[in-house]
C-alpha cells in the first residue's frame, strides 16, 4: 500500500477533515492534501508515526482518560515538523 492510501485511510478513520486532521497532527493542510493525492511522498516513518499517534490516542480514550490535552502531539509535531517536510 502506498503511502497516500495509508494516510488518507488514517484519516478517513477519524473521520475528520483535511483541515482538523492537519490541525490535530500539526502538519500543514497543503501538505496532507499533496500526500493524499500522491503529489509528494512522505519520508517512510511518517504514515507509522501517525498511525502510532492517533492508536496513542485512542488507547487514552479507552482507558476514560479524556482529560489529558493532546496526549503525545508534542512528540509527533517534533518528528512531523515543518523541517522535515520541505519538498
Amino acid at each position: 500500500m502506498e503511502a497516500a492510501e495509508i494516510i488518507k485511510g488514517l484519516r478517513d478513520k477519524t473521520g475528520m477533515t483535511r483541515k482538523a486532521f492537519s490541525d490535530h497532527l500539526g502538519i500543514p493542510v497543503r501538505t496532507v492534501e499533496d500526500w493524499e493525492k500522491g503529489k509528494r511522498t512522505p519520508p517512510e516513518y511518517i504514515p507509522r508515526l501517525i498511525a502510532y499517534q492517533l492508536k496513542y490516542e485512542e488507547l487514552i480514550k479507552k482507558l476514560g482518560k479524556e482529560d489529558i490535552e493532546e496526549p503525545n502531539t508534542a512528540y509527533a509535531q517534533y518528528f512531523i515538523g515543518n523541517s522535515y517536510l520541505a519538498p
